[in-house]
């Protein structure tokens, strides 16, 4: 069976899914690889693990350019991504009009579900947020940390916590179910991502890696994108 290899960070994994059924009918091929915190596929491609594709934050790409692991010219930005906040389905939303207000809000929490504060760039902010805020000691034992937000969100759909809440990027809880987008962070604690693709110098299913990258971006697929939580142009 022909695969295209791939390696991703997991806030575009729902919009690589919704695309997996139009890239196999103009190529062949079906879709493998890995969705998880960005640091962490970088590092699998650094060690070798075979790769045609990534999606990756910008910065991550650029710097693996520079590294020769990826093919400069064929890098394309798929779009920007917020970090925000999300809860169960059937729990009260919650809002955050300013960094007081999500202060209140992460305190008001029992549980507090986010990805990798080490390898992912929503982790990595959110674990900045709570130490701007103040409260990262208060809030240390309440802190659910799974290897992406994917999971994060998973977990947290299924959680027993009385009033459990989620940060990660908002692709991540769009596409999972028991979930739902509950608002981004508010100013002056707001992240938006910018991710980018690019086919690896070692692909070994470059024209393949090529033709996604073409679906990833394409103005035809601007809707898609924006339903999984994809914001056309950079910050």
């Amino acid at each position: 069976m022909n695969k295209l290899n791939i390696l991703s960070g997991g806030a575009a994994q729902g919009l690589v899914g919704s695309l997996a059924t139009a890239f196999k009918a103009q190529t062949g091929f079906d879709i493998t690889g890995e969705f998880g915190a960005v640091g962490a596929m970088a590092d699998k491609l650094r060690r070798g693990t075979p790769t045609d594709i990534v999606i990756l934050t910008a910065t991550i790409v650029a710097d693996l350019a520079k590294e020769k692991r990826v093919v400069a010219s064929s890098i394309a930005d798929v779009g920007l991504v917020e970090t925000a906040l999300a809860v169960r389905v059937g729990d009260p939303p919650v809002t955050a009009k300013d960094a007081a207000g999500l202060r209140e809000c992460l305190l008001a929490s029992d549980a507090i579900f986010v990805p990798d504060t080490i390898t992912s760039t929503a982790g990595i902010h959110v674990a900045r947020v709570l130490a701007q805020l103040g409260i990262a000691d208060k809030v240390v034992a309440r802190l659910r940390i799974f290897p992406n937000g994917a999971t994060a969100m998973r977990e947290m759909a299924a959680s027993g916590a009385r009033r459990p809440i989620g940060c990660t990027q908002s692709t991540e809880i769009i596409s999972t179910k028991g979930v739902m987008l509950s608002g981004v962070l508010p100013a002056g604690c707001e992240l938006a991502t910018t991710y980018t693709a690019g086919v690896t110098t070692t692909a070994a299913h470059a024209p393949q890696a090529q033709v996604l990258i073409r679906l990833l971006i394409g103005e035809e697929q601007r809707e898609l994108r924006e339903r999984a939580g994809f914001i056309s142009g950079t910050k």
